[in-house]
């Protein structure tokens, strides 16, 4: 099975850790998606809703603020200004739920940013 590692760093320390099968991230063009062995890349993230497919096929959601993201073939690694994990390596929702919708609010997108961010959030909590 191919996989990657997926790291997602804030001035506060690591968010997330792990072998990945694929990953959605906020790019500042719309969202994009990353698999192993992607061309290699960096990119503007804005704020946004990053969903990880692990190798045990969970998804795990995290709420993030603007940053960016370097993509090599074997690696990807964000780096973010702020992050909430909404969702834990299980798949289950955290008790953070409440921080992720302020923390997007705080980081002032677009309402069109916002409403996919917020019905991706608000999915995971149904």
């Amino acid at each position: 099975m191919n996989k990657m590692k997926l790291e997602i760093v804030t001035p506060l320390g690591i968010v997330y850790d792990g072998n990945i099968k694929s990953v959605t991230l906020p790019g500042e063009e719309g969202e994009f998606g990353v698999l192993p062995q992607h061309a290699s890349l960096v990119s503007l993230l804005s704020a946004g809703v990053i969903d990880i497919q692990t190798v045990e096929n969970k998804s795990v959601i995290i709420a993030i603020e603007s940053g960016y993201v370097k993509v090599k073939e074997d690696k990807t690694t964000c780096i973010v200004d702020g992050a909430v994990a909404v969702t834990d390596e299980d798949g289950n929702l955290t008790h953070n739920l409440d921080s992720a919708k302020t923390l997007l609010k705080k980081a002032e997108v677009s309402s069109s940013t916002m409403a996919n961010a917020m019905s991706k959030i608000e999915s995971v909590g149904r």
